[in-house]
C-alpha cells in the first residue's frame, strides 16, 4: 500500500490503496499494519478540507491533528495520489 509518507503522524501512517483509486482522494491512517480494521478514513476537498468517513479507532485529539496535518500537506499528497489514481478530490465531479 502506497504510503504519503514514511513517517508516521500521530503514530499513524498515513496511506492509500491501489484497490480505493476509484474513490475520490482520501487518506487512511492506520497502525503499522496499514488494515482497515480499526483505521481511519479522511476524504480530501480542493481547498484541503477534510471529512472524516471513518473514525476507526482514533481519538478526537489524533483526527484533529491530522486533519490539520492534511491540511497543511494536500497538494503535495494530491501528487502522490496522482501517481495511481485518475480520480480528483472529494466533492468535484
Amino acid at each position: 500500500m502506497p504510503k504519503y509518507y514514511e513517517f508516521k503522524v500521530c503514530g499513524y501512517y498515513l496511506y492509500y490503496t491501489a484497490s480505493c483509486v476509484i474513490e475520490a482522494m482520501h487518506v487512511h491512517a492506520s497502525d503499522r499494519k496499514l488494515t482497515e480494521a480499526g483505521s481511519a478514513k479522511f476524504f480530501v476537498k480542493s481547498n484541503g478540507d477534510t471529512t472524516v468517513e471513518r473514525q476507526g479507532k482514533l481519538t478526537e485529539r489524533e483526527i484533529r491533528k491530522i486533519r490539520a496535518f492534511i491540511k497543511e500537506h494536500y497538494k503535495e499528497m494530491y501528487l502522490k495520489w496522482l501517481e495511481i489514481a485518475d480520480t480528483g478530490f472529494y466533492g468535484e465531479k
